[in-house]
């Protein structure tokens, strides 16, 4: 069972409040970015429910998601879209049902700011955030999945090796291969996306990093009321819409530390 299903069956048991709760707002941000200097961009497609005041999100693949799958999910309650075929539906509903029982400015560890900038600063400065969570010394070795040029720019400012691997492949700013094949070995410590959870591949990456000994620190802007819910993870940067990169101005992330 996925840790998504796993979650739902608890919410209905009635460990995270009332499931009548309805989706007043549904909404597809596209995005597509190139950052000043950057050789290389990218796009992303993120599917967007609002639950009360709280916004649940789940990255999907540019064009896999339509107008009128998110129309259909305005007006349902949280509970319905918990049977929905589509798991970036679920996810997103999920997350928006978490983060309006278990506000991020109420269970974080810490919350930052991220000032306002360029989108290249903007980066820069969350991407400083997330690295710091690792805890990763010179000469260690991390891989991170979900690649993010500004995450391996730190990485590289503080001599961390790191193994870049992401289902889209490709290279990275500095024309390293990147692989698909999230392999471990020789690694010290994983740092993830969120959308792992999205597209169906956290539990085995999860395991992976138990069955190994190393910490799993995920950054996150699908799932990031879902995240915290988990067992078998040692930090999370969780990032609520809106992201940083749609707005110049200070944006905040909320970051959760599990004792070890």
């Amino acid at each position: 069972m996925s840790v998504v299903d796993e979650l739902i069956d608890q919410a209905r048991l009635g460990r995270f409040g009332a499931l009548d709760a309805e989706v007043s707002v549904g909404f597809v941000t596209r995005q597509g970015v190139r950052h000043s200097t950057r050789g290389t961009g990218y796009r992303n497609h993120v599917l967007s429910l609002r639950v009360g005041k709280a916004v649940g999100s789940c990255a999907v693949e540019p064009g896999a998601v339509d107008d009128d799958l998110v129309q259909d999910c305005v007006g349902s309650t949280v509970d319905a879209l918990f049977d929905h075929p589509d798991l970036a539906v679920r996810v997103a509903a999920l997350d928006a049902y978490l983060m309006a029982a278990r506000p991020h400015e109420e269970h974080a560890t810490d919350s930052v700011r991220v000032p306002a900038g360029t989108s290249l600063e903007k980066s820069l400065t969350r991407a400083g955030f997330v690295v710091d969570l690792l805890g990763a010394q010179r000469g260690q070795r991390v891989l991170v999945v979900g690649v993010v040029n500004s995450l391996l720019h730190h990485l590289r400012e503080r001599g961390v090796r790191y193994r870049p691997c992401d289902l889209r492949g490709g290279t990275t700013e500095w024309g390293e291969p990147i692989t698909d094949d999230a392999d471990l070995d020789g690694c010290d410590a994983v740092l993830a996306t969120g959308m792992t959870v999205g597209n169906g591949t956290f539990e085995a990456l999860r395991d992976k990093a138990a069955a190994r000994g190393v910490p799993l620190v995920m950054f996150a802007q699908t799932a990031s009321a879902v995240l915290p819910r988990l067992d078998g993870i040692a930090a999370i940067c969780a990032e609520p819409y809106p992201f940083f990169w749609l707005d110049g101005g200070p944006t905040v992330l909320h970051r959760y530390r599990v004792p070890r």
